[in-house]
């Protein structure tokens, strides 16, 4: 059809390591009118396990939708005991942020977004203050005022996964949403809910990190991206950003410092996510870059 855009596939791929992967995948895509614009692979030698990220867009031939495509490579799948994916590039991630009362990375993925730089759609805000609802709204977009008290936890969240699904959201985006997210909501959102927390994980978890860091002593000061788990601050890592600091530096000038590398890391990770260039394995992910 004039002035339609070309179909433009993402297929991702998780199995055991064994010969004859990337060729039986490359003949799939090629019988299918395929061309291959970017491909990558991993092989984790620790549990043996193959990894392999492809995308591709048709050629001369329409190829066919995501639906026919995953029905198609069931037979390949099954012969490699394959997890495997296939996204449709045109079809954008749909984001549902979420903030509580620090608004730099909401703002800088707000920005991003706008500038056209986000390959996403933002949906939404939510959140249990109203401090950035005017922000979100200055950039047009819903704003969720959902507070949240001791007793109510656990209905605030259903109010939260309310709104994700009414909205049709893809990705639950946690820019500084400064609550534990309990078990349920977590399994709901596995795979689905990114959040940035403002140290270099695996040390300093928990509340108040950068005091944390100022009584160690450290040299570096990050901020680690990570998919959310019932585990506080335990889920597979995305992506981390770092800068060095010295003893001259007191706690708010750390603060001021790690808000950067939080924003840095934030947008990276959800850039990724919805470019679909994660693969989770086990504890930590595969990330193609």
């Amino acid at each position: 059809m004039p002035g339609k855009n070309p179909a433009k596939y993402v297929l991702t791929v998780s199995c055991p390591e064994a010969n004859g992967i990337v060729r039986a995948v490359s003949d799939f895509l090629f019988q299918r009118g395929a061309t291959i614009y970017e491909a990558a692979q991993h092989r984790d030698p620790i549990p043996d396990q193959f990894f392999m990220r492809v995308e591709f867009e048709e050629s001369e031939d329409r190829l066919p939708e995501v639906n026919r495509l995953d029905e198609d490579f069931r037979q390949v799948a099954e012969q490699f005991q394959m997890e495997w994916n296939f996204y449709d590039l045109n079809i954008p991630t749909r984001i549902l942020l979420a903030v509580s009362k620090h608004g730099h990375c909401l703002n800088d993925i707000l920005h991003r977004w706008e500038s056209n730089v986000l390959p996403g759609e933002v949906v939404g805000v939510v959140s249990n203050h109203e401090d950035m609802r005017s922000l979100t709204e200055w950039y047009g977009l819903p704003f969720y005022y959902l507070p949240i008290s001791a007793d109510s936890k656990r209905l605030q969240e259903q109010e939260i996964e309310k709104v994700f699904d009414e909205l049709d959201a893809d990705l639950f985006a946690l820019a500084r949403y400064m609550q534990i997210l309990s078990p349920e909501i977590c399994e709901k959102l596995q795979g689905r809910a990114i959040n940035i927390h403002h140290s270099f994980l695996p040390g300093f978890k928990g509340a108040n990190p950068y005091r944390q860091a100022y009584d160690r002593g450290v040299k570096i000061i990050g901020a680690t991206a990570h998919y959310v788990t019932a585990e506080l601050d335990e889920g597979p890592i995305i992506e981390q950003a770092v800068e060095k600091i010295d003893h001259n530096f007191d706690i708010e000038e750390l603060m001021q410092i790690g808000r950067d590398a939080e924003c840095a890391a934030f947008a990276r990770a959800v850039k990724w996510h919805c470019e679909h260039r994660i693969i989770v394995n086990g504890t930590k992910t595969i990330v193609f870059r």
